[in-house]
């Protein structure tokens, strides 16, 4: 800003403050204007409103645009390729290979670019358990995006430990640093690069905050493995009775809603760690969509919309009385909100419990409307629906979706997160299901009655239902039928859910075509397995759906 500007803004004469020792010109970066390190909440509030990069709400949350960019950039991802991630990357189109020779030529220009700049750092970690701690860097050229920084990861206000802070891994988010195409060799102007070998991620031209989000899980959800803990794309939450659930599936399934159950203790709403001492959240907030938000039905995210400290990204507001309208999808489907772990009343406040989860629950939007709404899958057909990760990608949470879900099959409940081979994971999570004698259960958050369009979403209050009867054993005493196709079980009855509900070709007019939907939906599923086949068991691939 004062490149163009020269004056002083909220926060320059403590700037440096709570500056760490390891300094931005050991990583590269000289010839700065002024570095902001670690600024608290209310100064960065300061510098966001002072540089016009938000507004605020008349709740006291602030209201950011993150322009073009509304979702995050899958096609622009890249890792570098090097000797040390050469053959243990799932390569493909998730991961896309990028020279190191590219890199650092990239990475030069950047450091062009950034002289003159002001940047914003947080020191802080993803790890909630001491154990796996990991300390991150996250340098930004906005101040909104230190803030959500501070939201979203675990940050300390201990001045020693700061001035002693180096980073394990460095993000660098600047929105403003074009690349090009021609010379850089990508696809946009828009590039995530991720380079493991040097400790460092590049975000450049675009002001998503899902983007630093994901990146930092994307490197723990490679790290973590050669520590023996699974990375998870979950949220999590656990029982007065020390009962911890494991919620499985992508943006727009359900994750974040489903576990903020005012019964149960949250433990995080999207990454977690399983290591040999229990689970673990790798975050310090919530990033919840909240398109379309009541008080009625997630009353404890709604709550969040109206506080000090939660960014509402894309959110349309009236910008006379600044109130905010949840239901207007007229920038993107995909509105978001970043808060703190703290405003929610029943989480766990240490982010990590000594316990193995006791159900596992994978979340499928099924935009087929054939699936039942819930189902119980033994171990092999727990690993071959967490390989195959089938759903629905919802309007908004990638660049170039429309409103129709796009039907998916996403490896790990997450693959375009996923840095290793989806087997390694399975593996990892198959041998944590028999140690724990864990429950699987699959749960379709989808349609029913027909397809989008067709059908209508199920009742947030049936998945409810049917979600509290599995964690409370509730469903172990009933009758379950065998579905013809798939195999696994199906409860035959539940409480407080309509015996009907639970049979979905009840609610199609047309039984035939139900059926010819339900087949069709089974050669999917045997189409995308090809892929997989090879590191499979044949146990793990004959637990698939068998055609009509």
């Amino acid at each position: 800003m004062s490149k163009y500007l020269e004056f002083k803004t909220p926060a320059s004469k403590e700037a440096m403050e709570l500056a760490s020792d390891f300094r931005l010109k050991n990583q590269g970066l000289t010839y700065l204007d002024t570095v902001y390190w670690n600024l608290p909440d209310s100064a960065l509030h300061e510098e966001i409103i002072f540089r016009n990069e938000g507004k605020l709400s008349a709740y006291g949350s602030l209201l950011v645009n993150t322009g073009k960019h509304t979702a995050r950039a899958a096609a622009d991802k890249f890792i570098v390729k090097e000797d040390s991630t050469e053959d243990k990357i799932w390569w493909g189109v998730y991961n896309r290979p990028y020279s190191l020779e590219k890199f650092n030529s990239l990475f030069s220009r950047f450091q062009a670019w950034a002289q003159g700049e002001e940047l914003f750092v947080q020191d802080c970690y993803a790890g909630a358990d001491p154990d796996y701690k990991m300390p991150v860097r996250i340098i930004t050229e906005k101040a909104w995006h230190s803030l959500f920084a501070r939201n979203m990861f675990i940050t300390t206000d201990n001045r020693e430990e700061l001035k002693r802070f180096i980073p394990e891994f460095t993000i660098i988010a600047v929105p403003g640093f074009k690349v090009d195409p021609v010379i850089d060799g990508t696809r946009t102007e828009t590039a995530i690069i991720l380079n493991f070998a040097q400790k460092t991620a590049i975000i450049a031209n675009s002001l998503y905050g899902g983007e630093i989000k994901k990146s930092v899980f994307t490197v723990l959800n490679y790290l973590l493995t050669f520590r023996d803990v699974l990375p998870m794309h979950c949220s999590a939450n656990v029982g007065n009775d020390g009962d911890v659930a494991l919620f499985f599936g992508l943006s727009g399934t359900g994750k974040t809603t489903l576990s903020a159950d005012p019964k149960r203790n949250l433990i995080g709403d999207d990454e977690h760690g399983w290591s040999s001492d229990g689970v673990f959240n790798f975050e310090g907030g919530c990033y919840a969509k909240v398109i379309r938000l009541s008080s009625e039905s997630e009353p404890e995210i709604y709550a969040c919309t109206r506080k000090y400290g939660t960014i509402l990204e894309n959110v349309v507001f009236d910008p006379v009385t600044r109130k905010i309208d949840l239901d207007d999808d007229m920038i993107t489907e995909n509105t978001r909100a970043s808060y703190p772990l703290s405003f929610i009343p029943n989480v766990v406040k240490d982010g990590y419990v000594r316990k193995h989860p006791k159900n596992i629950i994978f979340l499928t939007c099924d935009a087929s409307g054939v699936l039942p709404p819930i189902a119980r899958l033994n171990p092999e057909q727990a690993q071959y629906h967490f390989i195959s990760g089938y759903t629905s990608k919802i309007a908004g949470t990638e660049l170039g979706l429309g409103k129709e879900p796009q039907i998916t099959f996403s490896a790990c409940f997450g693959a375009p997160f996923m840095v290793r081979q989806p087997s390694a994971y399975a593996e990892m999570l198959k041998q944590r299901i028999l140690k724990h004698k864990a429950n699987v259960w699959l749960v379709n958050t989808g349609w029913v009655g027909g397809r989008f369009g067709v059908g209508k979403r199920i009742s947030i209050k049936h998945t409810r239902n049917l979600l509290n009867a599995a964690l409370d054993g509730k469903l172990d005493s009933v009758e379950y039928r065998k579905d013809k196709i798939f195999g696994f079980e199906v409860p035959l009855t539940c409480p407080d859910v309509p015996n009907d509900v639970l049979e979905p070709s009840n609610s199609w007019g047309n039984k035939e075509e139900y059926w010819n939907k339900y087949d069709a939906l089974a050669a999917r599923f045997i189409e995308n397995f090809k892929i997989f086949k090879k590191a499979c068991s044949d146990e793990v691939i004959n637990a698939g759906p068998k055609r009509l």
